[in-house]
């Protein structure tokens, strides 16, 4: 795939913190001058609007895309059949021309350049062994990449601020 700006995904099993950390890093990033643009992947049935407000009944009586347009917040409802969206589906919603950098929770499968995203204590597997798209480990355990392993930057995930730096200086290198 190839977009026209940076596209960094965060890959882990679900309760590993990818939410908490980026939550964490995103603030940082913008006090750079970053204006990010994020994609988050569920696999839950989401509600974003009111039951019995006006969006709801009109997208509810069958309006297919639906756009809810206040002062301060815009927000694109878009039914779909059940069927699973693919990441390059979700960039083409994005506004890129606002942004500088497309950070993406999720779509862990999807070729991008991607953090992964690690706690020792949860017992699940590595993704990078696999994952030849993984370009740095975030995790509380040290270096855990055996002497065949590629070699890949390390860095802690209870420090937002080194994370941030990895993500700046990424951003650096791939901004067009």
């Amino acid at each position: 795939m190839n977009y026209n700006l940076p596209v960094l995904g965060f890959a882990a099993f679900s309760g590993t913190g990818k939410t908490t950390l980026l939550e964490q890093v995103i603030p940082q990033l913008k006090s750079y001058g970053l204006r990010i643009g994020l994609i988050k992947a569920s696999h839950h049935i989401i509600e974003p609007d009111k039951p019995g407000k006006d969006s709801y009944r009109l997208r509810h009586a069958g309006s297919v895309q639906t756009v809810l347009s206040t002062p301060n917040r815009t927000i694109c409802i878009t039914e779909r059949e059940m069927e699973e969206p693919t990441l390059e589906d979700q960039l083409t919603l994005l506004d890129h021309s606002r942004l500088d950098i497309i950070l993406v929770e999720g779509f862990r499968d999807t070729a991008i350049p991607k953090i992964e995203i690690h706690r020792k204590d949860l017992d699940r597997p590595f993704i990078y062994p696999e994952d030849k798209n993984i370009i740095a480990l975030c995790w509380d355990g040290g270096n855990p990449l055996s002497d065949n392993a590629p070699s890949l930057p390390i860095l802690d995930i209870n420090n937002p601020e080194q994370v941030a730096a990895f993500v700046i200086k990424f951003y650096q290198q791939h901004k067009p």
